[in-house]
């Protein structure tokens, strides 16, 4: 018996350690913004949204960048950015940690701006006539959120369970969150949901343990809130903390409606 509950636990702590040698490694070579103080750090945009002359129809898109300082070793985080047609400032929707309440919509003229040092990805970029037809969704879905004013890092829900969330909420809007999402397997309401790419399923035990099968995300498995997994369509690895190693992800929306690109 106690032969067993030393394997038991010797095999949790070698799992742990598993799970955590990507954060880890991820801290130990700096690979994280985190140096200094927070209000000093970088905020300049990247250039990915399109400015209104390049692009004068609607715009919806998708942002993921590292979190601040350790946080940023385990994960990103993603926010959701729409813009009408012909406006030039953007609506910019997502759930942040130091206030409340927790879910932020904003006017904004530079939404692809660094996520305090950290350069933003894009995970969707939809324009023209797609783009047209999802705002409004996206607003109704915004103001439908049910968690508003709460926010956990771990497991959830957090800025990435808001933003799986709309994924799932708002017909046509699709994307491939980062294995690096901590939280967007945080299913507000039951075990199953679909997968955030379009295709697929969402199994969740509290954010804690789940299995992700999808057409755009693969197999990932999330053990304690982290994630790792292998995309076999575009060939990567996942890791916790170090995210995708291996074929890039498919920008969603790309190709999508008439806006110019």
């Amino acid at each position: 018996m106690v032969r067993r509950i030393l394997r038991v636990v010797s095999g949790l702590a070698v799992m742990l350690a598993l799970l955590l040698a990507g954060p880890l490694w991820m801290l130990a070579t700096e690979r994280v913004e985190g140096r200094g103080h927070w209000s000093t750090a970088d905020r300049t945009s990247s250039g990915l949204a399109p400015p209104p002359g390049e692009a004068s129809t609607a715009v919806v898109q998708l942002y993921a960048a590292r979190a601040w300082g350790w946080r940023g070793a385990f994960g990103v985080h993603t926010w959701i950015a729409t813009r009408q047609a012909g406006a030039e400032a953007w609506r910019m929707h997502h759930v942040l940690s130091w206030r409340r309440p927790a879910l932020e919509s904003r006017s904004t003229t530079t939404p692809d701006r660094a996520w305090y040092g950290s350069q933003p990805v894009l995970l969707a970029d939809y324009r023209g006539e797609a783009a047209a037809g999802l705002i409004p969704e996206i607003e109704v879905a915004v103001a439908a959120y049910p968690a508003p004013s709460t926010y956990r890092a771990w497991p959830g829900p957090n800025s990435n369970t808001f933003t799986a969330w709309m994924v799932r909420e708002v017909a046509g809007l699709e994307a491939t969150l980062p294995v690096t999402a901590v939280g967007k397997d945080y299913l507000l309401d039951g075990v199953l949901a679909a997968a955030p790419g379009g295709l697929g399923v969402t199994a969740s035990l509290g954010g804690l343990l789940g299995l992700t099968l999808g057409r755009d995300e693969g197999l990932e498995l999330n053990l304690l809130g982290l994630s790792l997994g292998i995309d076999p369509r575009r060939p990567a690895l996942k890791l916790p903390g170090i995210g995708r190693l291996g074929m890039a992800p498919a920008i969603k929306g790309r190709g999508a409606g008439d806006g110019d690109h």
